[in-house]
């Protein structure tokens, strides 16, 4: 069996990764895949076409510079799958691109196009479901909500959970060592600090959250700052950082294989006591492991302004969406200010136990306890490549 699988972004390379290695447990064939990824599909066996980073950009604002760049490789993701002819090409997130590529190889062929992770329709452009359905013909839902929406254009929809909720958490001993390694008194607290994995991100809300942690230097000199950071940002992170008169420790995957950089973002994970954080896929993972948090983020001013006429949602915070609680704080858009987001971290420090619910609420509606997502998935995959061929 081929398959080919593009991934966008980090979040993406995790599902594919996951979804891999059900596949490889499930099928009792060969299987060949290719695409584009990241280093955790690499440890999978892909060989990635081109930088998975190239496609890690958000916002409007922001893709507008790379749009000439962006259409050619979708263009080129979009031949070699069409001249390879895999049994299935499965596109993960990064709707804007992948769709596209998606809709090239529909025009083409009928080679059987899945989409990993259901745009958010409920959450803004409810017309995108509708359009999707021309091109794809089956959806795996991370939401337990989420059907619905791709059913009612025509589209299987699998609902397979989230892989966060079967991801292993650093163990005691782990968490021990990381916390030995850090400055301070073994009391101190420690704040998680995580300003996203794109250079967008980065570079729009690291300063704002550097401001923030010195702000909280002044108020509460005993804590201690943590920043995980992406490989492909680690760079930009550290200059950023450079100037700081008392900078975060950073959890730098440079130099380490995946594996191991994964173990100590888990061991930060689970030894901090809150986190602030950019909005995203990063709150399920503080969720896994029960961390508190804040959430901020900020766009363009052109972005800004789209995404405000366009929202369905009172809340970009996957734990409210899911819980259906409004537990965890936010400083979007015009809120994502200093001043504010450090009176929130600090009421946060004075009762983190208040999103504690709330947080393994959501682990269970995501699936934990249940089937591992990446074999829900894998077996969502066969089962409609043996219906469709079946038909």
């Amino acid at each position: 069996m081929k398959v080919y699988l593009i991934a966008g972004e980090l979040s993406g390379d995790r599902l594919g990764a996951a979804l891999m290695e059900g596949l490889k447990t499930l099928y009792e064939g060969d299987i060949e895949f290719r695409g584009v990824g990241g280093p955790l599909m690499a440890d999978e066996g892909l060989n990635s076409q081109f930088p998975m980073n190239e496609l890690s950009v958000m916002g409007i604002a922001e893709v507008l510079p790379k749009y000439f760049h962006l259409k050619r490789r979708i263009r080129e993701c979009a031949d070699a799958v069409l001249g390879w002819q895999p049994d299935a090409m499965i596109t993960i997130d990064s709707p804007d691109f992948c769709l596209r590529v998606a809709r090239l190889v529909r025009e083409a062929s009928d080679i059987r196009t899945v989409h990993y992770v259901a745009p958010s329709v409920w959450a803004w452009r409810p017309k995108r479901a509708a359009k999707m359905a021309k091109h794809i013909d089956q959806v795996l839902a991370l939401l337990p909500f989420e059907p619905p929406y791709m059913e009612a254009e025509g589209m299987r929809c699998d609902f397979v959970g989230h892989p966060v909720v079967n991801e292993p958490l650093a163990d005691v001993a782990d968490v021990d060592a990381f916390l030995a390694s850090l400055n301070g008194a073994a009391e101190d607290p420690v704040v998680l600090v995580l300003p996203g994995s794109r250079r967008s991100e980065v570079t729009r809300l690291l300063p704002v959250f550097i401001d923030v942690m010195e702000r909280l230097n002044q108020e509460r000199p005993d804590l201690r700052f943590v920043l995980p950071v992406a490989g492909p940002v680690a760079d930009l992170v550290r200059e950023m950082i450079n100037d700081m008169a008392s900078p975060p420790v950073l959890i730098d995957p440079s130099g380490l294989s995946s594996q191991e950089a994964l173990m100590r973002k888990r061991a930060g994970f689970q030894a901090a006591d809150i986190a602030l954080a950019a909005s995203g896929t990063v709150s399920l993972e503080l969720a896994a492991a029960g961390t508190p948090m804040v959430i901020a983020y900020d766009v363009s001013w052109l972005s800004r302004q789209i995404f405000k006429r366009m929202l369905k949602i009172d809340t970009v915070t996957l734990v409210n969406l899911v819980s259906e609680t409004r537990v965890v704080p936010e400083f979007i858009a015009e809120n994502c200010q200093p001043e504010a987001i450090t009176k929130g971290v600090l009421k946060l420090l004075q009762a983190p136990q208040e999103q504690a619910e709330a947080l393994e609420l959501t682990m269970k509606r995501l699936g934990r306890g249940d089937q591992d997502p990446g074999l829900r998935a894998a077996r969502a995959v066969l089962d409609g490549l043996s219906t469709s061929k079946s038909t």
